[in-house]
């Protein structure tokens, strides 16, 4: 603890309630030596870029994630918490994005593994399957708008691990009850808040799905009020909201006139289309776009929805996006723009597997299993907002180390880690010594930081 930034630190006991005291210190260390350590993050490896492999047993590092006793849900609600509070206007919405993501597993004693469909993965030659075998992983992320970019950001906060089951466990264990669960925990972390939801085509009936629940069984839909805003299935079946007919007896009608699939809506003669313009992905289009109220009763039964049709200046086709919204209010182009933010989550999973190595610890116990890719994903989370709070002009030092990088204005994650790691060396030479640093420190420091970007 000495050794490590005041800054960090500051961040990091937030989470002292999570912990009994000798597992907070664990918790430190382990989180601090993930960041630390560019390569091989494992869990010996965190021991190793916290300076403690030497210190430690490193069973300690390993009973923190198979046996100590503490809360996943807990941490992933302060880290929740944290996150608005720091990064989230006052009184503003929060967005959170949901996905899925395969982590790349081998052994036959790990729990857990299985084959998942990964669309980064590429297929084998002469199929088109693109398979992974591993762990998969359903993660809620607040997406936020950092002063220091121009593009949004997501921040991991909520995990859950999917595990294949048969029978009637698989619907209570689906990815789509998973995400309601981390979406509803999110909720409660944050309440007074207004929280809408962006997921791809795969969760598009988390908001519709069956609420009530008793005892063990949780609530597989999203909380009241909250609004999902996703792709919409090209085979969905769409139907006109019906209008009571007057003086007509018995139950009221609940379903009208069939419209059909998207491109049957999209082909419809009365379907009437505008051009408008969006902004998305850092740039602003000219789109044509058709708005409609109506029914998906295969999912939502008889709660309106929207259906947003969208389609490029120069498309010959009858639309290229379809997106579902529960959202009854919002303008539609806003809408847009609120769904391709959902992006940022799987620029999230990049970094997380690329830079920040999460999925590179080894374990094969289900506790251990649960923990440790969380805490991965957390630590990146963390980053990211110490980066905010604390951290400097990256972009003036990376553009004069790499000056072919003309066109770099702003940060990435990769800049933020990198500055952390430097502030912890620093920190770690130098330590609590108010003297003025040696020649041979600031050797030191000199040559670690050029080892930080390895």
């Amino acid at each position: 603890m000495p050794t490590l930034p005041a800054s960090w630190v500051q961040l990091l006991v937030h989470f002292r309630p999570c912990f009994t005291a000798p597992t907070f210190i664990t918790f430190v260390a382990v989180v601090s030596g993930l960041v630390a350590r560019p390569q091989r993050r494992t869990v010996t490896g965190m021991l190793i870029g916290a300076g403690l492999s030497r210190i430690w047993h490193h069973s300690r590092a390993h009973r923190f994630f198979s046996r100590a006793a503490w809360s996943l849900e807990q941490v992933s609600a302060v880290l929740t918490a944290l996150v608005v509070a720091t990064l989230v206007p006052a009184g503003g919405r929060v967005l959170i994005a949901v996905d899925d993501t395969v982590f790349t597993r081998s052994g036959r004693k790990v729990t857990g593994t299985g084959w998942h469909h990964d669309a980064t993965n590429k297929p084998k030659k002469g199929t088109t399957h693109r398979v992974r075998w591993g762990h998969c992983w359903v993660v809620a992320g607040i997406v936020v708008d950092l002063p220091l970019l121009d593009r949004p950001v997501c921040l991991p906060v909520a995990f859950a691990l999917w595990v294949p089951l048969p029978g009637s466990a698989a619907a209570e264990q689906s990815k789509q009850a998973l995400a309601g669960r981390l979406v509803t925990r999110i909720a409660e972390a944050c309440p007074g808040r207004r929280i809408d939801v962006v997921a791809d085509r795969w969760y598009a009936g988390i908001g519709g799905a069956a609420g009530a629940t008793t005892g063990a069984t949780r609530n597989r839909g999203l909380p009241a009020g909250v609004t999902l805003t996703s792709r919409l299935r090209s085979n969905a079946a769409l139907h006109r909201i019906a209008v009571p007919e007057p003086g007509r007896g018995g139950r009221p009608k609940r379903i009208g006139d069939r419209i059909g699939t998207p491109k049957d809506l999209a082909e419809h003669p009365n379907t009437r289309w505008r051009q408008t313009t969006v902004t998305r992905y850092g740039r602003t289009d000219t789109i044509a776009l058709t708005d409609t109220a109506c029914l998906w009763y295969g999912v939502y039964r008889s709660r309106t929805v929207r259906v947003i049709l969208l389609r490029d200046q120069h498309s010959t086709s009858g639309y290229d996006i379809a997106l579902l919204t529960t959202d009854l209010h919002t303008r539609a182009e806003d809408l847009v723009s609120r769904y391709a933010a959902r992006w940022s989550i799987e620029v999230a999973f990049a970094d997380a597997k690329h830079i920040t190595g999460v999925g590179e610890a080894r374990n094969r116990t289900l506790t251990a299993v649960e923990r440790t890719v969380p805490i991965g994903l957390i630590t990146q989370t963390l980053v990211t907002v110490w980066h905010t709070r604390h951290g400097t002009d990256t972009v003036t030092a990376r553009r004069a180390e790499a000056p072919w990088y003309r066109s770099k204005t702003q940060p990435a994650y990769h800049d933020m880690i990198i500055q952390l790691r430097r502030v912890m060396i620093t920190a770690r030479i130098l330590g609590p010594n108010p003297d003025q640093p040696t020649p041979q420190q600031i050797h030191d420091v000199i040559l670690a930081w050029e080892q930080t970007t390895a």
